[in-house]
């Protein structure tokens, strides 16, 4: 609950004049004046126009003309007619480009009720409404603008600015959710110190909340009450947040490092507040961390956090008032797995440490998005990293983003870490945004060092507080902080595509030498051709026949090292090693120093002793799954030729390798055992047949599981599954060994397998292992695995988000009626079309991970996908237009299957009602068939 002491604490403190009249102000029911012309409204779809397609361009950014210094916003809530009183204090820029330019303010599905200027209506005659919003022609240098709106959060099915959510009010602004709420000019760089007052009826909506900091509230005698909210750092409006609802919450608190008190509170649906306590914990230690790490200390008196069910995001950053979707947020053993308790740590950490990389610095423009995102992503990947397996963490990273990210940079939905230009902000919030822009982060810090990466975020964050910054203001202070030119830096943000390394090495007997070629391409891509070359850090090591580190010199110097970081700012590097007395074996890109895709002349022999004998555990991961994309892929063809499936022995040692080492870090070896999925496999060839490769790797997994059937069995039967649940990452390592044994186990796919696996179902103590058995049933089918999830549906239909979790699994089912089934599950009861997290759970899933039924030879998974699609857009276009990425692997496939698509994507395509956001997407994914 609210801290009512808080609240009366604040309330007795002097409130400043300037806000007296604001917090007077009433947005009580009175009568009301319409003005304007409303029709131009009938031409939206959930707040988007359906035909602007009209691209903004970085080329054409103009600082907005007048300053908002101050706002008031006063809401009378109400689910069909909610009234929204704002209050602006605004002055023209100082600058020519302001003189006498007019006033306009973006406004999406509102209703103009009253329109004052200096406390005087405005006559119809001095301004206009439009699709896009407010204009006034003529307007003084310093003026006061009020405006009074009206809108219903109930029908607001976009999820876009004020919406309901299980009988509660909540917002989502970023990134232009903004306008639906009041006439604004909604970019980031318009950057406002906000004061807040939310009315509603006191019964149902028992807590407000807003930005900032609680400094009064009162009641009516009609059960009407009201709280305010004065925020008293400058932001721009996408931060803008208010919840109204009743809730469970758990509370704490924290102390800074002056010795400040922040209250903390996390409000969940009734009856889940024991579900909060692992968030509560990582918000804490997220806080910890950012005083330590960066020297980032909370600003506020108040931090909140609010779980809502219905959220086209994860979770969102607001200043001081962070709203989650409930599924990172909630947790506990019977309902969260292990990878839902990491998730959850590390998005908590994400939201907060964006009070700094977000909030106090924003982004000028849309366009910098990766300024706060990427740089936000590369520190919650730090703080994991501290907090879990830094190795462990490491390979997921780079495993998901070779999944995303390589995925979308060798399509047409190619872009730039920073576009240059979009039509659709909302579709840029992607893989290569995010974590290529995490990457990016990781590549400058390598090249100047840690030392010189601290001292210029201090500096970043010391010139850019309180402003709306871009990616020059970033690299100007890394620049200052290290003497450090980092020529070619800007082309890792302004050009697409994913560099390939080439590294041929050589070894001469003789001359006792080992010489690298480097060469370094980046491909063209969509609108982008001739690409120059890129800032490489390339960590190295040797290692010799034996398997220990070899100690070699570069030539030249008398520099000798065992493990060796070198800057490559240029399209070829050439390095000769001295010492080299016998065959010695490179490590490369060790930690994964630079995000390209390297091919080298390793052979299978190096390649398995780097996987047996390499002290950098990401290499030692990757020579294991190259070993395996090889070895799939050559299975996959023999699928294809009706040729016999021969695995040969390297693969196997590696696999017998990890499962040997299991004991020492079982996080570790369960990566190891995990076979590169079919995504992947179908990034490596153009034209493939994702049928050919799923059995084909089918057959690979059965043979392994044959070889290592001693093994498996024993290090299977070593795991306790009665032990008492910890989230700690070394808990949460033996789980994902015993999940990754007993997947390869069943790769046999015989009963003994499915009774191995009903077993392990029904003994499952956490949800962790009950999905890992689940998982492993799916990929049998049949009776048993029927059997379980009816039990599991029995058990926990009552809880939404482990729900999700049903149709999740069923929808990735590698059975040969996978399309029949996401059919029927569209028609299952429990399916909602309005929720974002059931509408990922089929659709993504599916899509993404069940790629041979999704890919089917006769089109039909490219129908059932295009169909949910059309629908989902008639309510919620962001979401339709996340899920039209999906369709971007069909051009990849052969020519028969890209037929199918095509023709799906047509059909989606002429529909009239086609949002903008996904006829962005569509368009562009179409272009590649052409």
């Amino acid at each position: 609950m609210i801290n009512v002491a808080f609240f009366a604490r604040a309330a007795a403190t002097a409130i400043p004049a300037l806000l007296q009249s604001y917090w007077a102000l009433s947005v009580r029911p009175q009568k009301q004046h319409f003005i304007g012309d409303l029709a131009a409204h009938a031409h939206y779809k959930d707040g988007m126009r359906t035909n602007d397609q009209i691209a903004i361009r970085l080329s054409d950014y103009a600082p907005f003309p007048f300053l908002i210094n101050h706002v008031s916003l006063a809401f009378a809530l109400d689910p069909d007619r909610t009234i929204v009183s704002s209050r602006l204090i605004i002055e023209r820029r100082g600058d020519a480009s302001a003189n006498d330019a007019p006033l306009h303010l973006d406004g999406e599905n509102i209703e103009l009720i009253e329109l004052l200027l200096d406390g005087k209506p405005v006559p119809t005659d001095q301004y206009s409404i439009t699709e896009s919003g407010l204009t006034i022609a003529q307007v003084p240098d310093s003026f006061r603008l009020e405006t009074k709106v009206a809108f219903s959060p109930l029908t607001n099915t976009a999820l876009s600015g004020l919406y309901m959510s299980g009988g509660r009010y909540c917002t989502q602004c970023e990134a232009e959710g903004f306008r639906r709420i009041t006439f604004w000019p909604d970019r980031p760089d318009v950057m406002s110190r906000f004061h807040v007052r939310v009315e509603a009826p006191k019964a149902d909506f028992p807590i407000l909340l807003s930005n900032g900091n609680p400094v009064a509230h009162g009641a009516y005698e009609d059960g009407r009450h009201w709280a305010a909210w004065d925020d008293p750092h400058p932001k721009p409006s996408y931060l803008f947040a208010l919840v109204a609802g009743d809730f469970d919450s758990i509370e704490d608190s924290f102390t800074t490092m002056s010795a400040k008190n922040v209250d903390l509170t996390i409000y969940v649906d009734k009856g889940q507040a024991d579900q909060a306590y692992y968030a509560m914990d990582a918000l804490k230690r997220s806080m910890t961390w950012d005083e330590e790490v960066f020297g980032r200390e909370y600003d506020l008196d108040v931090f909140n956090i609010v779980a809502v069910s219905d959220f086209n995001a994860g979770a969102m950053e607001n200043k001081g008032l962070n709203i989650f979707n409930s599924a990172l947020l909630m947790a506990d053993a019977q309902t969260a797995t292990d990878a839902d308790f990491e998730a959850i740590e590390s998005v908590v950490a994400h939201e907060y440490f964006h009070n700094w990389s977000g909030n106090r610095v924003t982004c000028r423009d849309w366009f910098q998005l990766s300024l706060k995102e990427g740089f936000t992503v590369f520190r919650d990947q730090e703080f994991t990293s501290d907090q879990r397996s830094r190795a462990v963490k490491r390979i997921k990273d780079v495993k998901t983003l070779r999944a995303r990210q390589f995925a979308e940079d060798n399509g047409p939905l190619a872009h730039p870490v920073r576009p240059l230009s979009y039509v659709k902000i909302d579709n840029f919030y992607t893989a290569t945004v995010y974590e290529k822009g995490a990457e990016v982060i990781r590549v400058l810090q390598s090249l100047i060092g840690t030392q010189a990466f601290s001292e210029g975020a201090e500096l970043y964050f010391a010139d850019n507080d309180g402003t709306a910054a871009t990616i020059e203001d970033w690299l100007s202070a890394m620049r200052t902080a290290s003497g450090n030119t980092l020529s070619g830096i800007e082309r890792w943000y302004d050009q697409a595509g994913t560099p390939t390394l080439q590294v041929t090495y050589t070894h001469d007997p003789i001359a006792k030498t080992l010489t690298l070629n480097m060469r370094q391409h980046t491909p063209d891509t969509p609108g982008q051709a001739g690409k120059s070359w890129v800032p490489l850090p390339i960590r190295l090591a040797f290692f010799g026949g034996d398997g220990a580190p070899a100690r070699l010199s570069l030539a030249g110097t008398q520099a000798q090292a065992d493990d060796w970081l070198v800057p490559m700012a240029s399209e070829t590097l050439n390095l000769v090693f001295e010492g080299a007395h016998a065959h010695v074996v490179p490590s490369l890109l060790r930690g994964f120093s630079s995000p390209v895709r390297i091919e080298t002349n390793l052979s299978e022999a190096d390649l398995a002793l780097l996987a047996a004998c390499d002290t950098d555990p990401f290499v030692r991961w990757d020579s294991s799954q190259t070993i395996a994309r090889n070895v799939l892929l050559e299975a996959g063809a023999c699928a294809m030729e009706g040729r016999p499936i021969i695995i040969g022995d390297a693969l196997g040692t590696a696999f017998a390798g990890a499962l040997a080492d299991a004991h020492r870090d079982p996080a570790f070896a369960a990566l190891m055992l995990r076979l590169p999925d079919l995504g992947e496999l179908m990034q490596l060839r153009s034209d493939c047949d994702p049928e050919a490769l799923m059995l084909g790797r089918k057959a690979v997994r059965a043979i392994l599981a044959d070889q290592l059937d001693e093994q498996l069995n024993a290090t299977f039967a070593a795991y306790d599954p009665a032990k008492v649940f910890s989230p700690d990452s070394e808990s949460a390592g033996q789980r994902a060994l015993a999940s990754a044994v007993l997947d390869l186990m069943t790769a046999a796919g015989n009963d003994r397998a499915a009774l191995r696996g009903e077993n392990f179902f029904y003994a499952a103590r956490n949800m962790t292992d009950m999905m890992a058995a689940l998982d492993a049933l799916s990929q049998i089918g049949g009776g048993r695995f029927e059997a379980a999830l009816s039990e599991f549906k029995d058990r926990f239909h009552n809880n939404a988000l482990v729900m999700d979790k049903w149709f999740r699994i069923q929808a990735m089912a590698s059975s040969s009626d996978g399309v029949e089934t996401f059919n029927r599950l569209r028609k299952d009861p429990g399916f909602n079309l309005l929720n974002p997290n059931r509408v990922r759970a089929l659709g993504s899933s599916f899509a993404m991970g069940n790629q041979s039924q999704f890919h089917r030879k006769d089109g039909a998974g490219y129908r059932a996908l295009c169909d949910l699609i059309g629908d989902v857009d008639t309510v919620n276009s962001a979401v339709a237009a996340r899920l039209c990425t999906m369709l971007e692997t069909s051009t990849r496939v052969e020519g028969g299957r890209r037929a199918h698509a095509s023709r799906a994507i047509d059909s989606l395509i002429s529909r009239n009602s086609l949002s903008a956001n996904a006829r962005e997407i569509l368009e562009k994914i179409k272009s590649a068939f052409q």
